[in-house]
């Protein structure tokens, strides 16, 4: 038997664990878990309940980097290897893994009724009706302000349907009588870069729903690419790294090197805590386009995968860390928004939150009603990745200087249709 990976330990160690193949015994589950803030030291507390309530049942939590989620888990996958079950952000794009765990829940019409509006991103195909995991929160990309720059520069914040030219112009006289580093930072990933994109007019999909690069998505590029050319854009953020490695902008932030960064809402507590009072910080509504004023829906979910040898198990853990009272704890204490619709009716108490974190938790919860039908649409879609790997990879060329904007353009259409002809085999 496998010694426990402690859920606060975020090491190498516990990375290298999980890449060989590890025998367990048939009551064991292992999972696999990231975290942004305290998600995994949660779902720790909450294992401990299940498996006072089934003795003999062991959960074994190994903790990794978000990288090795990303990179490394689909290896293991493919080569037939892995947990049991997964914390992940690439929902349709690993589907051919999942485990259909409906036999071993106790009611099916509870996790419809619950999670049935976003089952079917975790389901391979769209006349599938297995159940193989749920969203462990839903989550939105969006931007964060460093209130404390603005209110010294004494510059006004845009207001909520400002667009993102306004708040860019704004976070450069910000940058400028502040003397900050830069303007602003977006994540190097290109899912975040997918809501802008939509919003300067990319349809994303063609009529017959295939990933399409258009006139949108181009001057989303060319903005993005000029503003990092003008020192809008902190350089290193993106041109920092290679290929299409990921970087988040977080630490540019909270360290007061930019005024603005685009990220998301599971960042919050990871600000809440990381901030305290250096400075104040808001959410504020993601910034316009002329088509659309959206970020991207999303989150992480806990899947079951198919190389369990202990499939009951699993699917007996899953259901309980579905039910609605340890979801509600899960969420409040992570204070991420709900994907459990009974819950998001009712409300959470994020009774740890802080004030700055319970007003951005309603700052994107708000904006779920603002989200573009094509947002929904490539958060579900399977190949995803094949048009946001190549986004990250050709743009941080062109911001570099090794290609120009036209001919990143050409290369991420190429990629992207090569990488959803590979994905297709």
């Amino acid at each position: 038997m496998v010694s426990r990976v402690s859920a606060t330990r975020l090491t190498a160690v516990a990375a290298a664990i999980v890449l060989a193949p590890l025998a367990a015994q048939a009551a064991d589950i292992r999972v696999m878990c990231y975290q942004d803030g305290i998600e995994c030291n949660v779902t720790a507390e909450l294992a401990k309940k299940f498996e006072a309530a089934n003795p003999g049942t062991k959960v074994i939590l190994d903790v990794v980097p978000y990288k090795t989620i990303v990179e490394q888990l689909p290896v293991q996958l493919a080569a037939g290897q892995g947990p049991d079950i997964a914390r992940v952000t690439d929902l349709g794009g690993l589907s051919k893994y999942y485990l259909d765990i409906s036999a071993h829940v106790k009611d099916r019409a509870y996790w419809e009724a619950n999670f049935g509006s976003t089952l079917p991103w975790l389901r391979p195909s769209a006349t599938d009706k297995g159940i193989y995991g749920f969203m462990s929160q839903l989550t939105m990309t969006g931007p964060f302000v460093n209130k404390t720059l603005f209110e010294q520069a004494k510059v006004p914040m845009p207001g909520p349907k400002a667009t993102w030219d306004e708040w860019v112009e704004a976070a450069r006289k910000v940058s400028k009588a502040t003397q900050t580093q830069a303007a602003l930072a977006w994540d190097r990933s290109g899912h975040r870069f997918a809501g802008p994109a939509i919003s300067y007019g990319a349809k994303i999909f063609d009529a017959k729903g295939e990933l399409v690069i258009d006139d949108g998505y181009k001057t989303a590029v060319s903005k993005f690419v000029s503003w990092h050319k003008d020192g809008a854009m902190l350089k290193e953020v993106w041109g920092g790294s290679g290929g299409s490695t990921y970087a988040d902008s977080i630490g540019e932030f909270k360290n007061g090197r930019v005024a603005m960064v685009l990220s998301g809402s599971w960042q919050i507590n990871r600000l809440q805590k990381d901030i305290g009072n250096a400075f104040d910080w808001v959410a504020v509504p993601n910034p316009c386009g002329p088509a659309a004023c959206t970020g991207i829906p999303g989150g992480a979910a806990w899947v079951a995968l198919k190389t369990s040898k202990s499939p009951k198990e699993v699917g007996m853990f899953l259901d309980f860390m579905a039910q609605e009272a340890n979801y509600a704890e899960f969420t409040a204490k992570t204070e991420n928004i709900p994907a459990h619709a009974g819950l998001a009716k009712k409300g959470v108490n994020y009774t740890t939150a802080t004030p700055a974190a319970r007003a951005a938790l309603g700052t994107f919860s708000a904006g779920v009603a603002n989200l573009a039908p094509a947002a929904y649409q490539f958060q579900g879609y399977r190949f995803n990745r094949a048009i946001m790997l190549p986004t990250v990879t050709r743009v941080t060329q062109a911001i570099v200087g090794e290609m120009s904007t036209d001919e990143a353009m050409t290369k991420i259409a190429a990629d992207m249709a090569d990488a959803v002809k590979q994905a297709q085999k």
